[in-house]
């Protein structure tokens, strides 16, 4: 309760000293800003301001080190480099002014004191196209109302809630601004309110059908939302409009990747390369395309490319270990080392490097090193994604409520017929890729990826206006018609034809779909559905020890993932009791020491018939996204049931939580 008004004090210190600036005093805020400093030391704006106060007294070097100061602490801030700039035109460098000047624009295009300084600093030494470029921002910024242009460098230096407070009331006023429609649209793709994004571009390219980088955000939404067919004939638009624009060619592949074209896709970001060798995203992006194709060295060559084009390129060092199966060396170790250790990098690069030493070092044997690399990482992603018990418990608590027999009796046999799609669900790390590559294997059975189909639907159900304290669904299907229910199971086939190639089955490897099991039923009623098991030890530490690219956000935490796999296995308890005989239960380690006999009950389980390639699994060539890519295409060892043992003694804690 005492810190509210020491947060309002030093508000309203910030805000004095900007008026001090404002009004031409630098010598009062100088004084002022030193003064607040000594109580915030590592705030943003108080060090911003002392390096403009400093400056205007005269003392540009002074200022750099303040600078600097600010960088190690906020490396993103653009306006610490636009101030970088300004100090080095005062003090006759304008190479280094230059350089400062680009750093912010690059960061923040809102920023016309930059583009103004640029126009004056590439016409002086003689850059004429390039100072028409600067100039040509200068314009377009003051083409627009002050509002967006102030509400968009708030949300490219990180203010992203004061930005959409501005956006929004700009709008109240203004009505439909495209320029404003679109920032509104990004603030929400950054918030991740997915569905609020959509809508608005699609009506901003309603009103401008020619504003192409709003379509190429539309196209990322798209993507984001798993609507790839959409995406992709979306990222076409781009493409006859503007063929060589970098940003759609770079959409367009993402689009292809998304349906499974890592060839079109992989040639695509080869010119990108060729054409901007440093692009450290580029490498990833075609590193992970043949890492997924089992190209495994090409996909290491590209790897540490991107590592070599970025200095402390965390995801670079983290797709290797990702890998499973690549082993550091001294020298990678030692460079992680020191890059983990560099206070200025950014906290995504952090968790990465962290979760990639701990894979080094349990590879090496050094458990109790690994474990604080595991630790740690996890501690630092679970800051960024502020995971919640909450609704894993409402959910099971709601599905169970609803999913009677007698409520799955007066439905039976309402969905579609079709045997086609065979669910492979459960939790993460618990077999279900290893289980799809045995499948995957037989003639008749294609594998897709993990599809989104299910969860999309559930989030149509939940409605745009969703109360997570009382949600629509599961609730919303008992209103449904047998008409309706047919349909879901229709449009679910229609919309996933798009990952096929023309096999009698195909697999849906969505480990979250254990939660909609209901829905399933309801709406495909002969469906297959596996259910993939692995010890609760050994699954939830896997987990831990796994940084996924999106979502699985229960992992970051031993209590969290304990928590979730009771959940879990409440739920599949009573979805066996009402669905008896529906579900398989197949349980990894049972795989793992009878190969052959778990082949023929998966086999039979789905109406297969035997066919010896299912056992040769791992000669199988087909694309595989998940982190168990390269384990999948390798003979099944034992060696990895009871890895989690090295660990034990830092795991008394998730033993606890298991069996409460």
């Amino acid at each position: 309760m005492q810190a509210q008004p020491e947060v309002s004090s030093v508000e309203a210190d910030v805000i004095h000293i900007r008026s001090l600036l404002q009004s031409k005093r630098p010598d009062l805020s100088l004084m002022a800003a030193k003064s607040l400093l000594d109580r915030v030391p590592e705030n943003r704006d108080v060090l911003y301001m002392l390096a403009v106060s400093q400056r205007y007294v005269g003392l540009p070097r002074d200022a750099l080190a303040t600078l600097a100061r600010l960088q190690a602490i906020h490396p993103t801030y653009s306006r610490l480099f636009q101030e970088r700039g300004h100090c080095c035109v005062a003090l006759g460098e304008p190479s280094h002014a230059v350089e400062a000047f680009l750093h912010a624009v690059n960061i923040n295009a809102a920023l016309p004191g930059s583009w103004r300084a640029l126009v004056a600093l590439f016409r002086s030494a003689g850059r004429k196209e390039e100072a028409e470029m600067a100039a040509g921002h200068v314009a377009k910024l003051a083409s627009l109302p002050p509002e967006i242009v102030t509400a968009r460098s708030m949300f490219a230096d990180g203010e992203v809630h004061e930005a959409e407070r501005v956006i929004r009331a700009f709008l109240k006023t203004h009505g439909n601004h495209v320029e404003a429609m679109r920032l509104l649209a990004q603030i929400g793709i950054k918030l991740e309110i997915l569905d609020d994004a959509e809508l608005l571009l699609e009506s901003l390219l309603i009103l401008a059908p020619d504003y192409h980088r709003a379509r190429c955000d539309y196209v990322r939404v798209l993507l984001q939302r798993h609507q790839h067919a959409k995406a992709l004939e979306e990222s076409k638009i781009l493409l006859q409009a503007d063929p060589d624009d970098r940003d759609y060619r770079a959409v367009h592949a993402t689009a292809l990747l998304s349906l499974a074209d890592y060839e079109g896709a992989i040639t695509i970001y080869r010119a990108l390369v060729e054409e901007t060798p440093h692009a450290a995203d580029v490498h990833l992006s075609i590193a992970h395309a043949l890492k997924t194709l089992g190209r495994q060295a090409e996909a290491v060559t590209a790897y540490h490319a991107a590592a070599q084009a970025r200095p402390h390129y965390g995801d670079a060092y983290w797709s290797l270990a990702n890998l499973k199966t690549y082993r550091f060396t001294d020298d990678e170790i030692e460079s992680m080392r020191r890059s983990e250790a560099t206070p200025q990098i950014a906290l995504e690069d952090r968790y990465h490097l962290c979760f990639a030493l701990g894979k080094a070092m349990e590879d090496r044997g050094d458990y109790a090193q690994s474990f604080a690399f595991y630790e740690r990482g996890n501690s630092l992603k679970k800051s960024e994604v502020q995971y919640r018990q909450d609704p894993i418990d409402r959910n099971v608590t709601l599905q169970r409520a609803l999913f009677t027999p007698e409520f799955l009796a007066a439905r039976k046999n309402w969905g579609c017929p079709s045997t086609e799609p065979i669910f492979i669900l459960g939790l993460p790390r618990a077999g279900s890729t290893l289980l799809e590559q045995i499948l995957a294997s037989h003639s008749e059975v294609e594998g897709t990826m993990e599809l989104a189909d299910i969860s999309r639907m559930v989030q149509q159900f939940q409605g745009r206006d969703h109360n997570e304290q009382a949600p629509r669904y599961p609730g919303v299907l008992a209103d449904l018609t047998p008409e309706q229910v047919r349909g879901l199971g229709e449009k679910y086939l229609a919309d996933t034809q798009v990952y096929r190639s023309g096999k009698k089955y195909f697999i849906d490897k969505n480990p979250n779909n254990f939660r909609h099991i209901g829905l399933i039923h309801l709406i495909l009623p002969n469906a297959r559905i596996i259910d993939a098991r692995r010890e609760p030890m050994a699954c939830c530490f896997s987990n831990f020890k796994q940084l996924f690219a999106t979502g699985q956000e229960f992992t970051y935490g031993l209590d969290d993932i304990a928590h979730y796999y009771r959940r879990y296995v409440e739920l599949m308890d009573h979805w066996q009791a009402v669905l008896p005989g529906k579900i398989l239960c197949v349980q990894h380690e049972d795989v793992v020491e009878d190969i052959e006999g778990a082949v023929r009950r998966l086999l039979d389980f789905c109406g297969l018939d035997f066919e010896p390639r299912c056992l040769e699994f791992y000669k199988t060539e087909r694309s595989v996204r998940t982190a168990s890519s390269e384990q999948v295409r390798q003979p099944i060892f034992k060696d990895g049931l009871d890895q989690w043992r090295h660990f034990e003694a830092w795991l008394g804690p998730l033993k606890d939580a298991l069996t409460l």
